[in-house]
């Protein structure tokens, strides 16, 4: 028997919920995986960084930055905030605008799937679709559940199954090669948000160590921190900035972001001249890092020994560390995938396909990338209302 729907959305992550939740109709969500939003769950250290404050289409990367516009203003971060108010789920403001749940991040996952079950969606789990094809006026697909097959048709197909980031979690692509079938070009697809690695560890005695940087590549910079690991570099200001990062690249760290360390050991060599300069350093920064630093920047001597242009030099190099990684961690451990299906072939206003009607791509699998810190999310909730909203309409 070939069951009839209305609209199949595959992948129950962030976005396919959140379409689910407002496409209304006869709408049934399918996900390979055994439990619903398991990015979500694991996210933000199990608290969900669901939002920020700043959402603002700046914040995302695309072939065309003006794609995300119209999404992001009729589907806000205010919207989704009131929908987790409205469902009593306790939050907090960590830093730079980003929302987290007090709680744990199954408290969002619980929210969509209670709204997708209010609007009367579907939800099957452990679910593989085997074959897809379309008749010119609706899609066919052979879905196997449970050991066996199932032959539905629907007007509506929406690609919600992300990108290729943590492969570990069945991630694979499936949407580009859909889309692909379909006509649909795809933009170059790259681990994001992702630690930088180099080829000779040079940083396996910091391994651990942390500091506040700037961190700046292809003019773009994030004021952060960065976390020096046995294989590179990691932390947030370093994650920010591997978006923007090519192989063969130079990135430049500022250990000096607030930019006081001059004047600063100006006025400690006034009070405090005969103290040694690796240690005078080390109070700013970790020691561990001043004595990586210590052969190339030739530190020695005590504060009295260095003159204003000695000193304005050391500060200079501290403020310009440049560095040219050799690789990422890859999709392994990347939070998201760069680009994805071509927006050109997108409306941005219903997410829907110009070249096929009835075909949507919403969330990660399309070529519109957040920072770090929550805007991911709230292109997922943001683009697949849209989506939902257009689905709904045309009902």
């Amino acid at each position: 028997m070939t069951r009839a729907i209305d609209t199949l959305i595959l992948g129950a992550g962030a976005a396919g919920m959140m379409c689910a939740a407002h496409a209304g109709g006869r709408t049934l969500v399918i996900d390979h995986a055994r439990a619903p939003g398991e990015k979500i769950r694991i996210s933000g250290g199990g608290r969900c960084n669901f939002t920020n404050l700043h959402t603002a289409p700046e914040n995302f990367l695309s072939q065309n930055p003006h794609f995300c516009k119209s999404a992001l203003a009729r589907y806000t971060q205010w919207d989704f905030i009131d929908l987790v108010e409205r469902h009593s789920i306790a939050w907090h403001e960590k830093t730079l605008g980003q929302l987290f749940c007090d709680g744990r991040s199954t408290q969002i996952v619980g929210l969509l799937v209670d709204e997708m079950r209010r609007a009367g969606a579907e939800l099957w789990l452990s679910t593989r679709l085997c074959d897809l094809g379309h008749d010119g006026d609706r899609f066919h697909a052979t879905l196997e559940r449970e050991g066996a097959q199932q032959a539905v048709t629907a007007r509506n197909l929406v690609l919600a199954t992300g990108g290729k980031s943590i492969p570990k979690m069945g991630a694979t692509g499936m949407a580009y090669d859909i889309a692909q079938r379909f006509g649909h070009a795809l933009t170059e697809t790259r681990p994001a948000l992702v630690p930088l690695t180099f080829s000779d560890a040079p940083f396996v005695t910091l391994s651990g160590t942390a500091l506040p940087v700037r961190a700046s590549c292809d003019g773009a910079s994030f004021e952060e921190a960065a976390l020096f690991t046995h294989r590179g570099l990691s932390g947030p200001a370093i994650l920010q900035i591997s978006s923007y990062w090519r192989e063969g690249a130079e990135i430049a760290l500022d250990l000096d972001p607030e930019g006081t360390l001059l004047e600063t050991l100006r006025a400690e060599r006034q009070r405090q001249g005969r103290r040694n300069l690796t240690t005078a350093l080390s109070q700013h920064m970790p020691g561990k890092v001043v004595a990586h630093l210590a052969p190339t920047l030739r530190l020695a001597g005590n504060l009295a020994d260095q003159s204003d242009a000695r000193l304005s030099d050391i500060v200079g190099a501290l403020r310009n560390w440049r560095l040219r990684p050799t690789g990422s961690e890859g999709y392994r451990t990347a939070e998201v995938t760069l680009g994805g299906i071509d927006t050109g072939g997108l409306s941005s206003a219903t997410m829907e396909s110009r070249h096929l009607p009835g075909l949507y791509a919403i969330g990660e699998a399309v070529d519109v990338t957040g920072w770090l810190g929550g805007y991911n999310f709230q292109w997922a909730w943001a683009s697949g209302w849209a989506a939902g909203q257009a689905i709904s309409a045309r009902a």
